[in-house]
């Protein structure tokens, strides 16, 4: 039971540079590792999981407490191996390495926080809260639903891998966007905002 061939898939900048549009923020991307092993993480805080489905991709993503309504990119991993996030800041993306949402282990979507000074789609990622649902269309014609466990910020560099990517037993995903206060000279933000949610509904 592989966790994701997910590590250190924080996001090492969220906000887009002062700068042309066609550049990509430097060091929006994190190295990516590998985790797993040990014994999987069993059931989940909301405690309503239900049977994992087969993988299948992602084609939007559904935040009804956030107002968000999202297609989804495709995230991969650069030639150095990290993350790539999303290119439109309008639009999460999901990291297609990992599990499919809905599927056996924790799935990746992640967004940007700001761009360029203005909101991008996961601004309010880190106001959800214990019991907010996510919905994730898929490629299938499934709806998966997932409901959060919790919300958490962790400074980036002491990022808990593998608590965040640790195997799991049952459908979990993880958002994950940019936090704490952002530094205008580096344009850096020195937190990631992750919420962890399991799955709960299939439609």
């Amino acid at each position: 039971m592989a966790s994701a061939a997910v590590a250190a898939l924080l996001l090492t900048a969220c906000a887009g540079q002062d700068t042309t549009a066609s550049q990509a923020s430097p060091g929006q991307n994190a190295p990516l590792g590998t985790v797993g092993g040990g014994t999987p993480e069993t059931g989940a805080g909301t405690g309503g999981t239900v049977a994992a489905l087969d993988r299948s991709v992602p084609t939007e993503v559904t935040i009804p407490s956030l107002g968000v309504s999202s297609a989804l990119e495709t995230l991969g991993q650069n030639a150095e191996g990290a993350m790539t996030t999303p290119k439109d800041p309008d639009l999460a993306g999901w990291y297609e390495p990992g599990p499919t949402p809905g599927s056996e282990g924790p799935a990746v979507i992640a967004g940007h926080v700001t761009w360029n000074g203005a909101d991008a789609v996961f601004k309010k990622l880190k106001t959800m809260k214990a019991g907010d649902t996510v919905q994730v269309s898929r490629e299938d014609g499934r709806t998966a639903t997932f409901t959060v466990d919790r919300v958490e910020e962790y400074e980036k560099a002491k990022f808990p891998t593998l608590e965040v990517y640790k195997n799991l037993d049952h459908a979990g995903l993880r958002l994950i966007t940019c936090g704490g206060e952002f530094d205008a000279d580096r344009h850096y933000y020195p937190n990631n905002t992750v919420v962890f949610a399991s799955l709960t509904g299939v439609a």
